[in-house]
């Protein structure tokens, strides 16, 4: 599943500009899913395809803020499979947690490798990783790697499965790549240097590019050690393109390719959800076969796989999706049902906010458009007025939808007493804006206001160090951070601002609990307290000799 790849961004769906031949290959010998889709940005998608719920129902409703973490109680597709003998393993991004017990290998995945937070270089990432030569996070251990990032995943892919191929597996391959920056090998972007794209679209086509060549070596590795007619391999994407396509407001002119759909990521409209999805089974019958337009979505992919590999799963929790083996197969030609996605964005979910109802026919978008994607895929032509009882219809649907949604919506508390628990502003409960990557942390312009949801397991002694950059950096709290230059392919990155704090300040539940004085050459300041069981809202500020306050970017929180 690939990161910010829309439904044009892939020469099968016309796409003039960009050529993926091994993916165009692979999909030629696949059954195509050309109605299939996701969340309309990254967290929610990847959580629906782990528990087949929708994201509003499991704290993954945003991409940060808190609201990004999935409620330890869900279970997931790796665990479902590791229960029933699969050896489980994943690579690349996560984005459901970065914190014990909300971890890829929390979550029944035995090998995992990946980086922090929604992408690389974001907040909770290593420091400095660029895409090049990174450090990643193997079950929970930093581990630095030579080479570019997608190619890093595919190989560590490969790789497992050499040790791993006698038995049976279940990865989940997630690169991601293309999601910005846009930083990419010069080689791949200058494929489409005489392209009619913007420097950006270059870079991220060329992305796309490089995921196409790791892609056709993945599927050559697997045929060549016999594992290809055996194995069910799924491409997909987890929402609406970042940059196939862009506007330039003072030209009047859009530039790239969108396959004729409207919106692009983060859009309740189709070309914000709908996206790629091939899948080729040999040996089971899923090979060369006519596309299928039924509707289908990323929350079937758990209970659809479970049934295909004839696993005893039942659910613990209602389910969203559900088993489509049968429209696979062609058992049963269709599926009499609606589907919700929308863009929540926010701390707390929203009635009616973003939403598009779904069928196979029709869209609903916002409780008031209504368009047959059938015959006007661009959704260009509102129907409401000509067909209110099917606009009745799907919000009847939408309220009882809703109703069950919210008494299941809740935040995550991250748990604080066992191994030290490494908090970002990344996860700040937050409407304001915060700085979410390693330039916003840097530039030191987002100072928000918000709190942690934390659970401390039991009463003690508990040590707070709070710093301005993450400890890996070796930064004091109050120096610059060199300047990083940027290259044609690959963004820089500005000068760390000292912040020239004097003042560390720790509250719970809204109420000052311990202050210190902070040394500016000091990496950290520490504060240790006595805390009883129980859940809090914690917060942590940094105040200046002017009394500009700045919520701490990185706190170490750890019981003594």
């Amino acid at each position: 599943m690939t990161d910010d790849q829309g439904y044009g961004d892939i020469g099968h769906h016309g796409n003039p500009w960009i050529k993926t031949p091994h993916l165009d290959k692979f999909a030629d010998e696949s059954l195509e899913l050309t109605n299939f889709h996701v969340g309309t940005t990254c967290t929610p998608t990847r959580a629906g395809l782990m528990t087949g719920r929708n994201a509003n129902r499991n704290n993954a409703w945003h991409t940060i803020a808190g609201c990004s973490i999935l409620s330890e109680d869900e279970e997931t597709i790796a665990e479902v499979f590791a229960k029933n003998g699969y050896q489980t393993a994943m690579f690349g991004k996560w984005h459901l947690g970065d914190n014990y017990p909300f971890r890829p290998h929390d979550r029944g995945f035995q090998t995992a490798l990946y980086h922090g937070g929604g992408g690389i270089g974001q907040t909770p990432d290593h420091w400095g990783n660029d895409y090049f030569d990174d450090t990643y996070f193997r079950n929970g251990e930093p581990e630095k790697f030579e080479g570019y990032c997608t190619d890093v995943w595919f190989d560590e892919t490969i790789a497992y499965l050499k040790d791993h191929s006698k038995k049976p597996f279940f990865i989940y391959l997630a690169p991601n790549a293309a999601h910005g920056p846009f930083n990419v090998p010069e080689k791949y972007a200058k494929l489409h240097a005489n392209d009619p794209l913007t420097h950006g679209q270059k870079r991220f086509y060329g992305m796309i590019n490089n995921i196409d060549e790791n892609f056709g070596k993945l599927v050559a590795w697997l045929e060549d050690n016999n594992l290809a007619d055996n194995t069910i391999l799924i491409f997909t994407t987890d929402n609406g393109t970042a940059n196939g396509i862009s506007y330039l407001k003072k030209e009047n002119k859009t530039l790239g390719y969108n396959a004729g759909l409207r919106g692009v990521k983060g859009s309740n409209y189709d070309g914000g959800h709908r996206v790629p999805f091939f899948i080729r089974w040999p040996e089971g019958g899923f090979v060369q076969k006519p596309s299928l337009n039924e509707l289908v979505s990323h929350v079937d992919i758990l209970p659809t796989l479970a049934a295909m590999t004839g696993l005893p799963y039942k659910p613990g929790a209602s389910l969203d999706g559900t088993n489509v083996t049968g429209m696979l197969n062609g058992e049963i030609p269709s599926l009499d049902r609606m589907l919700v996605v929308d863009t929540q964005r926010k701390q707390w979910p929203e009635k009616g906010r973003n939403s598009c109802v779904m069928t196979t026919q029709w869209r609903l978008v916002n409780g008031s458009e209504l368009y047959n994607t059938l015959e006007d895929p661009g959704q260009k032509n509102d129907l409401a007025s000509e067909f209110p009882d099917q606009v009745s219809k799907m919000n009847e649907f939408y309220t009882t939808w809703w109703s069950d949604i919210a008494s299941e919506a809740e935040y995550a508390y991250i748990p604080i007493g066992q191994d030290p628990v490494s908090l970002t502003i990344h996860d700040l409960h937050t409407e304001e804006l915060l700085p979410w990557n390693q330039q916003q942390i840097r530039e030191a312009k987002h100072n928000p206001n918000g709190y942690y949801t934390i659970d401390i397991l039991e009463e003690g002694n508990y040590q707070f160090r709070m710093s301005r950059y993450p400890p890996e950096s070796g930064l004091a709290i109050n120096e610059e951070a060199k300047k990083i230059d940027p290259s044609p392919s690959r963004d820089g990155l500005p000068t760390g601002i000292g912040i020239e704090a004097t003042t560390a300040i720790i509250k719970l539940n809204d109420e000052t609990i311990s202050i210190a004085d902070i040394d500016p050459g000091q990496p950290y300041v520490v504060i240790e307290k006595e805390l009883g069981k129980g859940q809090y809202k914690f917060s942590s500020t940094f105040l200046t000799a002017d009394n500009t306050q700045y919520s701490v970017y990185y706190n170490i929180i750890e019981k003594l």
